[in-house]
């Protein structure tokens, strides 16, 4: 619950009626009812964080007043002088706010500390595999060119099938995003559509299983001389690069899990950024599933591109991720 257990709507409408019966006093308008309105607060009771008591006195007031007998049937406060009942209100009203700006305190220090966590983890495996990666390249031409002739047609044909491998991801991203995350294995990519309790989501492991014929397709082209494992090096080498601009465009622009810095400045992210909230939307049917290419499938459909220019100038007011 949001608020004190013994905050129900019913004690906030008696204390409401406690106002009302100290300013009747007070007035000299003894006998005399002053009607009430109570605006309700729906999600008073779902961790809202401010209570509004609001009195409205009507510009005809009635003959037929409440009496000192009606105010002490009202149960919980019957015992209780006027005085007494005003002052419960306040110390009702300053607890749940007190209350509110310690819950609102404690989440932005738990989020802060789930960014660093996931930043840290973020920036330490892109690191490692930069450098892992970039060893393997050097090393699997160095090595296995020592004392014989460069194989330049090789080489051509590894980066441009690392290149390939980067774009072909992008529709094998889109395609899994739709006819298996959203389907079969949508207990896994549900914690993505929800909010998440901790640094990490059951959706990571995607990112995990990814990875897994990544490795396997460099190790293999890493070891192996010739033209096919060559390509395997190349294909590996591109789904590693696909999966870590993925990760920042994705999870650190789009998610605001950690901090992009200038990435965030570029329009063409800015805008695949936004084609990404309204797959979350869901406005489109789910469309865009793809990431970079995402803002092309929205321009496809009817009312695509108008929606999509909302998201961006909604997500240029937002403040900046820190």
């Amino acid at each position: 619950m949001g608020c004190s257990s013994f905050l129900t709507p019913s004690t906030a409408l008696r204390i409401v009626y406690a106002r009302s019966i100290l300013r009747t006093h007070l007035r000299g308008y003894s006998g005399v009812q002053k009607p009430l309105l109570y605006a309700p607060l729906p999600n008073l009771w779902r961790k809202k964080k401010t209570v509004r008591l609001v009195l409205a006195e009507s510009q005809a007031p009635s003959t037929s007043g409440l009496t000192d007998e009606s105010v002490s049937d009202m149960s919980g406060l019957g015992s209780l002088p006027v005085s007494s009942s005003i002052e419960f209100a306040e110390s009702v009203v300053y607890s749940i706010d007190a209350d509110g700006q310690k819950r609102r305190l404690d989440k932005e220090m738990r989020r802060q500390s789930e960014r660093t966590t996931y930043l840290f983890a973020a920036v330490a495996s892109t690191v490692g595999i930069t450098f892992l990666a970039a060893g393997a390249v050097y090393y699997r031409f160095a090595w296995q060119t020592q004392g014989a002739e460069i194989p330049f047609f090789e080489i051509f044909a590894t980066f441009s099938l690392a290149i390939g491998a980067s774009v072909g991801m992008e529709f094998w991203a889109r395609w899994a995003h739709k006819a298996l995350w959203h389907d079969s294995l949508w207990s896994m990519h549900e914690s993505h559509h929800r909010p998440r309790d901790g640094p990490f989501e059951m959706n990571d492991i995607f990112a995990i299983i990814n990875a897994v014929p990544a490795i396997a397709l460099m190790a293999y082209g890493f070891f192996h001389k010739g033209l096919v494992p060559g390509l395997c090096f190349g294909a590996g080498l591109g789904i590693t690069v696909f999966g870590m601009a993925y990760m920042f465009v994705h999870d650190g622009l789009v998610h605001r899990r950690f901090p992009v810095g200038p990435i965030g400045d570029v329009p063409y992210f800015q805008k695949v950024a936004a084609a990404h909230q309204l797959h979350h939307a869901d406005k489109f049917r789910g469309v865009p599933f793809g990431l970079f290419l995402g803002p092309q499938e929205l321009e496809a459909r009817i009312g695509g591109a108008e929606e999509l220019e909302k998201m961006i100038q909604i997500r240029k007011r937002l403040p900046a991720s820190k």
